[in-house]
């Protein structure tokens, strides 16, 4: 009887350890939540659409202005040929030269040497000459062989006295005597030229006369004007760097 007591004990008992009910589960830590990275991660996004918003609207907001193409010397003004129009980001604190103010701009003259691939800006031209203390300048109206041919502004040449058969015929016996003694005299040793006639701006013409410009020392004007005027000057290119 004892046996099957046991027997029958043991029977109603599980075979394995007794499992927890769903109820019974140990409950999980939280997630820590990080507002403050979470703020900084949507700022940084707002900021990186700022700067790129505002990158497209400066590249739209552009404007047309003047780029020197040639070195424009003191005293000088721009030309056709020594100009070019670019465009840059519109900026107020830069007083930029607009290209439609080119006109304008041609009847000032430049303040100081301006190097080749400035951008124009107001503070560079003045209404004065523009020439340093003790500087002039003389128009010359060459025929072809008394000049050398690519001549340009900023170029460096000598002016030298000569007789020709049409400057010994229009001027009288007593000063062509003395203008072929004097020939082939040193007038100017250094000269600026600030000026040459322009292919684009039509300022070439059917004409047996080249328009030269040439800034020289106040004390050899006189000379050079007269001699040009008797159609006597010839110009050498000479090594330089400018009146």
């Amino acid at each position: 009887m004892k046996i099957q007591e046991r027997t029958g004990a043991g029977a109603g008992r599980s075979a394995g350890p007794a499992q927890p009910s769903v109820g019974d589960r140990l409950p999980t830590a939280p997630r820590e939540r990080k507002p403050a990275l979470a703020a900084l991660a949507v700022l940084l996004i707002l900021l990186g659409a700022l700067g790129a918003t505002t990158l497209v609207l400066q590249a739209g907001n552009r404007i047309e202005v003047i780029k020197v193409t040639e070195e424009i010397p003191a005293g000088s003004s721009v030309t056709n040929s020594n100009v070019a129009s670019v465009m840059v980001a519109a900026d107020d604190s830069i007083h930029y030269v607009r290209w439609s103010q080119l006109g304008s701009l041609k009847k000032l003259k430049a303040i100081n040497t301006i190097p080749k691939g400035a951008v124009a800006v107001g503070e560079m031209f003045g209404s004065g000459s523009g020439l340093a203390t003790g500087k002039a300048t003389v128009g010359l109206a060459l025929k072809e062989g008394q000049y050398p041919n690519g001549l340009k502004v900023g170029d460096t040449v000598a002016a030298y006295r000569v007789v020709t058969n049409n400057s010994s015929s229009t001027s009288g016996s007593s000063s062509s005597s003395s203008s072929a003694g004097d020939s082939g005299s040193l007038i100017v040793g250094q000269a600026k030229v600030t000026s040459v006639p322009s292919a684009k701006s039509g300022e070439l013409v059917s004409s047996t006369n080249y328009a030269i410009t040439l800034a020289v020392d106040t004390d050899k004007a006189a000379d050079l004007a007269q001699a040009a005027s008797n159609g006597q000057v010839a110009l050498v290119s000479v090594p330089g760097n400018g009146n």
